[in-house]
C-alpha cells in the first residue's frame, strides 16, 4: 500500500487515552504519527492523489476489537458459517482479529489445520484469524501427543471448547505441556456428566415450544431445572480446572464465564498465584434467565439469573474480567429449531457492550477499549495491536457511540441469522473497519 491515509476530526480512544479533535496518519499499514493541526491543514490542502483523506466527523476512532472466542465452522460445517462469511461478519462488527474454536469437522487438532484457516482468512483479507487447536486429538479425551508439535507463535491457544476433558490426570498433563511451551489453555468449564443430565430437560422443553400445543411456561420450568444443573456443572468444572492449572503452572483462560461463583473462584485463584484470565460474553451481560424468550436460553452456558448478570457487569467494570469473548456461534435455522446451542453475536457485540457497560453502567470508553482490544492483544502476545500508538498495525474501527439502531439478523453478514437481540434497540454503531489501513467494512 503506497498511499498515505489521513483520518482527521476524530475522537481517539484506546486503553490509555481519550482525545477529541485529533488525527492519525497511516503509512504502509501502520500508524505513522498523530499530526498537529497545522500539519493536518497542510495535508488537506495538498492535492496529491496518493493522500487519502477521511473525515471522521467527530466519531470515535479506536483500535479494532479482538475476539478471544468465535466459531467460523470451517471446515466441515460451512452451511452454518465459513472463513469468508465469518471474516466479513467480524469486519462488520469492528473486529480485526478473531480466535477460532476447534470444534469443526474434522476437529482442528493439528498445527497444519490451524495454519490453513489462518492463511485462508489472510487471503480473504477481512480480518486476522488465530485458529486454536483441540486439547485432545479429535476430542477423543485420551490423546495429547499432538501438543508436542505445536509452535506457540502459530498456535497460542489450545481448548476443548464445547467439551470438557473428563480425565483430570490427562488434563493436568496437557496443562503441563502447555506451560512448557507458554501456550494458553482455554477452558470450556462444564462437568460433562452433569451436562448430560440437563440435556433431556432441554430437549423436552424444545418439544413443548415447537409442539402442536406450545406451552411456554412448562418449557421455561424445564429449562430452569436444566440451568440449575448447568450452573453447577460450570462452577464445579471451573474449580477443578483452576486447581489443576495451579499445579501445572500454566496460563488458564476461562471461556464465557457466566456465574458469580466462577467470578469469585477466578479472583481467589489469582490471589493464590494462578495465572488466570477470563472472558465474558455480550449476551450474558444483556440478558438474564426469565427475562428473555425461552428459546434464547438454548446456549452454553445458559443465560443466568439477575445476580449472576450483575456480578458479570461489575467484574467488567472493575477490571476483574479480562476481556470480551463473543462466542459467535452461527447455526442454520433448522439446527437452531432443533436445539443447537448458541447464536450469532459478533456483529452486535460492540453495540451491546457500549449500551450495557458505557451507557447504562458508566464504564468509560477507555475501559471498554481495554476489554475489547488492549487486553486480548496482550493475552495473545500481539505486540503491535490493541492500542493507538506509532508503529502499531493500523487495525482500526470508527464508531458512532451515540447512534441508536435496531438489530435484525437478516442484515447480518454472517450466515447465521438467529440473534436473541432481534428487534432490540442498541446504541453504538460501527461505521468503518480498517485492516492494516485498508477499509474492509463501511456502513
Amino acid at each position: 500500500m503506497n498511499n498515505t491515509i489521513l483520518i482527521y476530526n476524530a475522537r481517539l480512544v484506546d486503553a490509555t487515552m481519550d482525545k477529541k479533535g485529533f488525527a492519525v496518519i497511516i503509512k504502509g499499514g501502520k500508524i505513522d504519527c498523530f499530526p498537529c493541526k497545522q500539519t493536518v491543514k497542510e495535508m488537506l490542502r495538498d492535492e496529491n492523489p496518493k493522500i487519502e483523506k477521511i473525515d471522521a466527523g467527530g466519531a470515535v476512532l479506536m483500535p479494532s476489537f479482538i475476539d478471544t472466542h468465535a466459531h467460523f465452522r470451517d471446515p466441515g460445517l460451512t452451511q452454518k458459517e465459513d472463513i469468508i462469511t465469518g471474516s466479513k461478519a467480524a469486519a462488520k462488527g469492528g473486529f480485526g482479529t478473531v480466535v477460532l474454536m476447534p470444534n469443526t469437522n474434522p476437529v482442528c487438532s493439528s498445527q497444519t489445520m490451524a495454519k490453513e484457516n489462518n492463511d485462508k482468512a489472510k487471503k480473504a483479507g477481512f480480518c486476522n484469524v488465530i485458529q486454536s487447536v483441540s486439547i485432545t486429538k479429535d476430542f477423543d479425551g485420551k490423546t495429547i501427543s499432538h501438543l508436542d508439535k505445536l509452535d506457540p507463535k502459530v498456535v497460542p491457544v489450545i481448548t476443548e471448547d464445547g467439551k470438557e476433558v473428563m480425565d483430570s490426570a490427562l488434563m493436568l498433563e496437557a496443562m503441563k505441556k502447555a506451560a512448557a511451551k507458554k501456550i494458553i489453555v482455554s477452558c470450556h468449564c462444564e462437568d460433562p456428566f452433569l451436562a448430560a443430565t440437563a440435556r433431556p430437560l432441554r430437549q423436552k422443553a424444545l418439544s413443548l415450544i415447537h409442539g402442536k400445543k406450545p406451552d411456554a411456561k412448562a418449557a421455561a420450568d424445564l429449562l430452569n431445572q436444566a440451568d440449575e444443573i448447568l450452573a453447577c456443572a460450570e462452577d464445579s468444572a471451573t474449580d477443578r480446572n483452576l486447581r489443576l492449572a495451579k499445579t501445572a503452572g500454566c496460563h488458564i483462560h476461562l471461556c464465557h464465564v457466566s456465574t458469580a461463583h466462577c467470578v469469585k473462584s477466578a479472583e481467589l485463584a489469582a490471589k493464590d498465584g494462578v495465572n488466570v484470565t477470563y472472558e465474558i460474553t455480550p449476551h450474558h451481560i444483556w440478558f438474564e434467565s426469565g427475562k428473555a424468550p425461552v428459546i434464547f436460553n438454548i446456549v452454553n452456558p445458559p443465560l443466568r439469573k439477575k445476580d449472576d448478570r450483575l456480578e458479570l457487569i461489575q467484574a467488567l467494570k472493575k477490571g476483574k474480567a479480562f476481556c470480551i469473548g463473543t462466542d459467535h456461534a452461527p447455526h442454520t435455522a433448522d439446527d437452531k429449531k432443533n436445539g443447537a446451542p448458541g447464536f450469532s453475536g459478533i456483529e452486535s457485540a460492540f453495540a451491546v457492550c457500549n449500551t450495557v457497560l458505557c451507557k447504562e453502567n458508566k464504564v468509560s470508553l477507555k475501559q471498554l477499549s481495554k476489554l475489547m482490544s488492549a487486553n486480548p492483544a496482550n493475552l495473545l502476545g500481539l505486540k503491535n495491536k490493541g492500542l493507538l500508538a506509532e508503529g502499531y498495525d493500523a487495525d482500526l474501527v470508527l464508531v458512532d457511540v451515540d447512534k441508536k439502531w435496531t438489530v435484525s439478523g437478516a442484515d447480518f453478514a454472517s450466515k447465521g441469522k438467529f440473534t436473541p437481540l432481534e428487534g432490540k434497540k442498541v446504541t453504538g454503531k460501527v461505521l468503518k473497519t480498517f485492516l492494516a489501513g485498508k477499509i474492509v467494512y463501511e456502513e
